[in-house]
């Protein structure tokens, strides 16, 4: 009997050491169930935070656009003076091109706004001659390499002074303080629309290409006086 005992206790010993392939795996997956930290299977991500995600990206793409776009292709610009009127007026904003002249060399009769260092600001003037050109401003009339250029834009301004008897220009060029009238290389000679009250390369000397900012493409405010001015006028 105690030899039948003991071999019924070892039967059974072995039947808890061995299960069935299918309890293993049942008693296995419980286990990891029930032990704490345990590993479940990863969720998928909601639709919620898809469509965060993507607006995200959007945000941050649309902030390296409006980076690129505001300081290395435009720039805005507010006009401070009357030395381009009647074209240009006080406190007007402009979209300045600064792009451009890294592809070409400005133009005469493009609106140009560049670096003044010994006024610490910018000035907004009309390129009337390019390196190599021979300037000469006498009265009302401009002479570019010995030929009066036409100057549309001021007409009815000159019109006006002569109607009243005067000259609308008030300085000439060359002069004492500046009395070459050929513009060196890379520097440009310009003047201010507002002949009378500009102070422009006729008092402070041509102007070196690498001052230049870019050109006036876009009157944008007062929203009634919106135009394009990328040829000048």
């Amino acid at each position: 009997m105690d030899q039948s005992r003991e071999w019924t206790s070892g039967e059974a010993a072995e039947g808890n050491a061995a299960p069935t392939a299918g309890s293993a795996a049942l008693e296995a997956a419980a286990g990891e169930a029930d032990r704490p930290g345990g590993s479940m299977p990863p969720r998928k991500k909601s639709k919620a935070s898809n469509e965060l995600m993507e607006w995200l990206k959007a945000l941050v793409i649309a902030g390296i656009l409006v980076f690129v776009i505001r300081w290395l292709l435009i720039s805005p610009f507010i006009v401070d003076g009357e030395s381009m009127e009647p074209n240009f007026q006080n406190r007007e904003r402009i979209i300045v091109n600064k792009v451009i002249y890294d592809i070409r060399q400005p133009k005469p009769g493009e609106v140009i706004v560049f670096h003044v260092p010994d006024e610490q600001r910018d000035f907004i003037k009309r390129v009337i001659a390019v390196p190599g050109d021979t300037v000469k401003v006498t009265g009302d009339t401009v002479y570019v390499n010995g030929k009066p250029i036409d100057e549309p834009y001021l007409k009815e301004a000159i019109e006006q002074a002569h109607q009243e008897g005067h000259n609308y220009n008030t300085v000439d060029f060359p002069n004492a303080q500046f009395p070459d009238g050929k513009v060196p290389d890379g520097e440009l000679f310009v003047l201010g629309d507002n002949r009378p009250n500009s102070k422009d390369s006729r008092m402070i000397g041509y102007v070196p290409l690498s001052r230049v900012v870019g050109r006036a493409e876009l009157i944008f405010w007062p929203f009634n006086e919106i135009k394009y001015i990328g040829r000048g006028y």
